[in-house]
């Protein structure tokens, strides 16, 4: 088990994720859109179930907004 977070491709097929991911939210309004992203954040972090990996995931998102500064 590693200790760091892997920011490295893994999804073995990242093309029929990413359609199923968008047709997930074809339709929805602005709000269920954000909210079954919130569903799906919480239901892949009990996946994922490391606080110390979830923590450095929420702050590897965090550096690749625009106005923040890279550390």
């Amino acid at each position: 088990m590693s200790d760091s977070l892997n920011i490295e491709p893994a999804i073995d097929r990242p093309d029929d994720f990413y359609e199923a991911l968008i047709e997930a939210h074809r339709g929805l309004s602005d709000t269920d859109s954000m909210a079954l992203n919130c569903r799906l954040i919480l239901v892949l972090a009990n996946q994922v179930g490391r606080t110390d990996l979830l923590l450095q995931a929420i702050a590897a998102a965090r550096r690749t907004h625009a106005s923040e500064p890279k550390v």
